[in-house]
């Protein structure tokens, strides 16, 4: 695996890829509905988004829905599933603009990251982590570096003794640090994610 190789040359991510089965990247689909799972998701542990995630689709009898069953669910019957009025909104929009715009995963897959996050944010509730959960996780994009995921700044402040206090500075110091993963930093963040 290329990105294994290039990863290594990092002497403090080489040790925790070595302790790690090889990571793949993989499409999921439909690209709407991980939308609303990065959404469900948004400021929970993922146990908490699993359970939620859960009887979501227990209210279309375990069967994938489109964004027009989605939108048939009565608003209350989505917010019992464990959603705030906010998120449930969110999600609603999500479905709106994929029937509006006609959207297939197809169109979606053709646009380049930095076209992709001007387009998706457009969404009322879509933000800038939750586009860059969705292009990792479901796109199977190589080279996204979410530096406002908190898990991730806890991981490279720790790791690589970032001292700053400053939010900016931290920013900016992970960012440095992440130029020498690309085009592989997607992986870089999910050995750091998944690094115990």
């Amino acid at each position: 695996m290329s990105h294994i190789k290039h990863l290594k040359k990092d002497p403090i991510l080489k040790p925790i890829i070595e302790k790690q089965n090889t990571i793949t990247l993989t499409e999921q689909k439909p690209i709407y509905l991980h939308l609303c799972y990065a959404i469900m998701g948004q400021q929970l542990s993922t146990t908490v988004a699993e359970i939620i995630r859960v009887r979501f689709h227990e209210l279309f009898k375990k069967k994938v829905p489109t964004p027009q069953d989605i939108l048939a669910v009565p608003f209350m019957e989505l917010k019992k599933i464990g959603l705030s009025a906010s998120k449930t909104n969110y999600m609603l929009n999500v479905c709106d603009f994929f029937i509006e715009n006609k959207l297939t995963d197809a169109k979606l897959h053709k646009m380049d990251d930095e076209a992709l996050m001007e387009f998706l944010t457009s969404i009322k509730g879509v933000g800038k982590w939750t586009v860059e959960m969705v292009m990792m996780f479901a796109m199977g994009r190589e080279n996204v570096f979410p530096s406002n995921d908190l898990g991730i700044q806890q991981q490279m402040k720790k790791l690589y003794k970032i001292r700053k206090t400053d939010k900016k500075e931290i920013l900016l110091a992970m960012e440095t640090i992440a130029e020498q993963w690309a085009p592989y930093r997607t992986y870089a963040c999910m050995y750091l994610w998944n690094d115990k």
